[in-house]
């Protein structure tokens, strides 16, 4: 199941970033009494009572400016709007209502989506609910009295906007189409690989990084089974773009990993595997997707007999959080194996969705016990009583034991690599969550 995405959506300077900040739990956004300090969006995992939803922090909206920066901003925040399925509309009450509110709300207004108005900077409820009064001009429904700074109307704030999810609509429990997300750095050619796949030229294809400005679904029959592909915008190193004018497209890669049940990240094997790929990579793998790392213009490049072996050592390297990743060298040009990556595809999707029973993993880990013994601290010992896997997609399990402070990280790695060893999980990560257990029970 996705999340439904959020924007926090305003004019400069009425607390956008204090608020994403509060909601998301953790100082994320630099919070400055500048004017367009929030140069570009950002995102996090927002969880209220029983539910959880993407936040996105925006730059600010002038609607009217000639400001080279600003008008940039405006720009990502009508993606921001574009994207989300939810619009916070953040005014200021110690400003009260300017003209720009209004023309910021008509721009709302026309993008269709469900805008929840909060007036931001209410320290005092009983002093200042007069002033709230003037933002019913803007013809939006009941004003939300905030405070960011103080983090009061919080409650009321989340209510309104959970009250807009579709849950039904997030479950997608009618498609049971493999979900795949092309994803990696402008130019790579994911739009190339996309058009390989199809066998025609449906997703725009240009030398001109960044060609690709939306998330863009593509359904594919292969062999009697439809699979859909989602190409995104790719991401760019911050450094290459003096006004960072493509940095909107991180929340397209968010929300396409977010659907999708495998990600595909493309590597430039003319550039060589880099940071900005281990930045993409880590969304994926933050939200537990399957992996699959394919090396593109796998032609371009002259090669010996150790060129296959040295290329994977440098991704294993960089890329040493994911080292499950499944590796594939092609070129989407020539057709280089682009067939084999839907037998690729196939495997890591079993592999996401595979469930083991109790029994079974609690034979390996009586294996796995007597061939390694769990470390000991002061003389006391790590038990593992018993294993069981909670969910799938990706693969979780519980593993209760007498004391977790006796649970070192490399055991839990240890036992993870019994577990791979013998059922695989291609290409997908494995969570472990450890629950202490008392002896008597």
């Amino acid at each position: 199941m996705s999340k439904p995405m959020v924007a926090i959506v305003g004019r400069p300077n009425v607390g956008k970033s204090t608020l994403f900040n509060a909601l998301a739990g953790s100082n994320i956004s630099i919070v400055k009494d500048t004017p367009g300090v929030t140069r570009d969006r950002i995102y996090a995992d927002v969880t209220w009572l029983d539910g959880s939803f993407i936040l996105i922090d925006t730059g600010g909206i002038e609607p009217d400016t000639g400001d080279m920066m600003l008008k940039f901003m405006r720009e990502q925040a009508e993606i921001a709007i574009d994207t989300s399925d939810v619009i916070i509309f953040l005014v200021d009450v110690k400003q009260g209502l300017v003209d720009a509110d209004k023309k910021v709300a008509d721009m709302l207004r026309r993008s269709g989506k469900p805008i929840v108005l909060a007036v931001n900077k209410v320290d005092n409820f009983d002093k200042q609910m007069n002033d709230i009064y003037e933002f019913y001009e803007l013809g939006l429904d009941d004003p939300i009295p905030i405070s960011s700074a103080s983090r009061k109307g919080f409650g009321d704030l989340l209510e309104e906007v959970a009250k807009h999810f579709d849950l039904e609509a997030f479950k997608e429990e009618e498609d049971e189409r493999p979900k795949v997300a092309i994803i990696g750095k402008p130019n790579v050619g994911k739009s190339s690989l996309i058009n390989k796949l199809i066998g025609e030229n449906r997703v725009i294809v240009s030398d001109i990084a960044g060609t690709t400005r939306d998330a863009i679904d593509t359904s594919v029959v292969h062999d009697g089974k439809e699979y859909v592909f989602i190409d995104t915008a790719g991401l760019r190193r911050k450094n290459k773009i003096k006004e960072e004018l493509e940095r909107y497209s991180i929340i397209r890669t968010v929300s396409a990993v977010e659907r999708a049940d495998v990600c595909v990240l493309l590597i430039d094997a003319t550039e060589g595997v880099t940071e900005q790929d281990a930045k993409i990579a880590g969304i994926a793998h933050e939200r537990g997707k399957g992996m699959i790392v394919a090396v593109n213009k796998w032609d371009a490049i002259e090669k010996d007999d150790k060129s296959v072996r040295n290329f994977s050592r440098d991704i294993e390297d960089v890329l040493s959080f994911m080292s499950y990743a499944e590796i594939m060298f092609i070129s989407a040009k020539t057709g280089q194996r682009v067939e084999k990556l839907y037998d690729m595809i196939d495997m890591v999707i079993d592999s996401h969705s595979m469930r083991i029973k109790t029994g079974v993993l609690n034979e390996i880990l009586s294996e796995a016990v007597a061939l390694k013994q769990p470390p000991s601290d002061k003389g006391r010992r790590l038990k593992i009583y018993y294993m069981t896997q909670a969910s799938t997609k990706p693969p979780t399990f519980v593993m209760f034991v007498n004391d977790k402070k006796l649970t070192h990280f490399s055991y839990t790695r240890y036992i993870e690599n019994q577990v791979r060893e013998t059922f695989g999980f291609m290409g997908t990560p494995i969570r472990f969550i450890i629950r202490e257990r008392k002896e008597q029970e």
